[in-house]
């Protein structure tokens, strides 16, 4: 069972992370204003549902690692440590640009939602993030690992859908907010490199 306050901590950084435009947030912008309300809420629930199976192979895979080693497990978060890093460095150093919207050919939102689903279950780096982002906050102590995963994938998972369909409800008046706040866009990058880096520095101090 997860502890309340990695729980909260586990919440914060996930909003911290969605409030930077990144392609799941840009392919429900574009499929909304594609197919409308409809579609772009249908897209978001594909992006969730990817983003579920991926929870299921994390669990799966690294429960296993788990219960055959300790040593192992450890040696898996701190990968994802070092990969964190790696991303949040590479984050901050990139040169600020605006955010494209993907060129996709308009689908029905049943299709909307299909190709969401394999769009996010494909990308190599979603895969990446999920096996070095969810590791860090279980904590063996606390229980069954599986379940800690499940229910960090799933509190994931309903932040994204409640996300995504809010900004399926309110693009047009976002898009007139982003447009007033055009220094989001010169400081994304740093933003969400220093989320990175410093959850991976609060996880390698932990285990000091």
């Amino acid at each position: 069972m997860l502890a309340f306050s990695t729980l909260v901590g586990f919440v914060v950084v996930v909003l911290g992370l969605f409030l930077i435009p990144g392609p799941a947030v840009l392919l429900t912008v574009t499929r909304t204003a594609q197919g409308g309300r409809k579609g772009g809420i249908l897209t978001g629930l594909g992006i969730a549902t990817g983003d579920m199976i991926h929870t299921l192979f994390a669990a799966v895979g690294l429960s296993a690692i788990l219960m055959t080693s300790s040593v192992a497990f450890q040696f898996v978060k701190y990968a994802g440590v070092a990969y964190l890093l790696y991303l949040g460095i590479k984050a901050i150093l990139e040169k600020p640009r605006a955010p494209e919207l993907p060129q996709i050919a308009p689908v029905s939102p049943r299709k909307a939602f299909g190709q969401a689903v394999v769009i996010e279950v494909l990308n190599p780096k979603t895969s990446l993030f999920f096996l070095a982002f969810l590791p860090q906050f279980v904590n063996p102590a606390h229980g069954s690992s599986v379940a800690q995963f499940l229910q960090l994938g799933l509190v994931f998972v309903l932040l994204s859908v409640l996300y995504t369909t809010f900004l399926a409800l309110s693009v047009g008046a976002l898009g007139r907010v982003l447009r007033r706040v055009s220094w989001l866009g010169r400081w994304s990058g740093k933003i969400v490199g220093a989320i990175y880096i410093s959850l991976g520095v609060r996880v390698a101090m932990q285990q000091r």
